[in-house]
């Protein structure tokens, strides 16, 4: 434990908003993954009982109902996915902008003391390139979650829209 909070400490203040926002990120990448493979089959036999209960499924006003429940369906699966695709998004942000504090602290240690000394810059330096290391890993990561959740998204609408057969 002390080693995390050193390196949060070396990071800056900003550190502590991208570890926040990386955590959130990965609750609501859980609570996805969660739902597809738990809570989504659920909903899905429901839909697809639904659909084979109907004694008549070839008529334009069936063609609507079942354009409406996969439609539903498809909304319950990309839920969230625009939230968690802006929080990816943010990631590098605000790691650009423990950069540009870092650098600020540099750059404000060299006009106090009137050098530029390596030793006096190093810890701006280190809150400068910590922030940025770790809004890209937070981001990488969001990211090749974030497409496996839309790629399973689109999948399981597709696998539904197949399953509604519309012969009878």
């Amino acid at each position: 434990m002390e080693a995390i909070q050193a390196f949060m400490e070396t990071g800056g203040s900003v550190l502590t908003w991208i570890a926040a926002l990386i955590f959130v990120m990965w609750i609501l990448i859980f609570e996805r993954i969660a739902f597809i493979k738990f809570g989504y089959k659920k909903y899905e036999a429901t839909v697809r009982k639904t659909w084979e209960k109907r004694s008549e499924r070839k008529s334009w006003n069936a063609m609507q109902i079942r354009e409406a429940m996969i439609s539903r369906a498809s909304n319950k699966l990309n839920e969230n996915l625009l939230l968690l695709n802006a929080l990816v998004a943010l990631c590098p942000l605000l790691g650009l902008m423990g950069t540009v504090t870092g650098m600020i602290e540099v750059f404000d240690v060299m006009a106090i003391s009137g050098s530029g000394s390596a030793r006096s810059m190093a810890s701006g330096v280190s809150k400068a390139t910590i922030p940025t290391m770790a809004g890209m890993v937070g981001a990488l990561s969001g990211v090749f979650a974030s497409t496996w959740l839309s790629r399973s998204a689109k999948r399981e609408a597709e696998l539904l829209e197949d399953h509604l057969t519309t012969d009878h």
